[in-house]
């Protein structure tokens, strides 16, 4: 093999590698009851129900809103890389794109609010 042949492949290799990761946001039910999430997507809007321990993946590439239980008190921006919880009604940031800055919310609790 040449230089250039392996500079090609470990050029492709990353690109790969860096495309997975862009995987959206992933969002788990930690609570013992349903809940009502509104994904909104610049103009799209598309309503989701999770039942306990259910994730919910993928969501979100470029980044949304999310309404937990069509309350506009419970809205949340995210960004697209996240993986975030719903526990007692809140939605926690759980990794790997935790926010550094205070979490959102009236109580302290949560995400980013909008």
């Amino acid at each position: 093999m040449t230089f250039k042949t392996i500079a090609a492949a470990a050029l492709f290799l990353a690109c790969l590698s860096t495309a997975s990761m862009a995987v959206g946001v992933s969002i788990t039910n930690r609570d013992d009851k349903d809940h009502k999430l509104t994904i909104m997507e610049g103009e799209a809007k598309a309503d989701h129900v999770l039942k306990p321990s259910q994730v919910l993946e993928g969501i979100c590439e470029k980044g949304c809103v999310i309404r937990l239980n069509d309350s506009e008190n419970d809205e949340y921006e995210l960004e697209g890389s996240e993986v975030v919880s719903i526990e007692e009604g809140y939605l926690y940031y759980d990794g790997p794109e935790a926010p550094n800055e205070g979490q959102g919310g009236e109580t302290g609790k949560g995400g980013q609010k909008q």
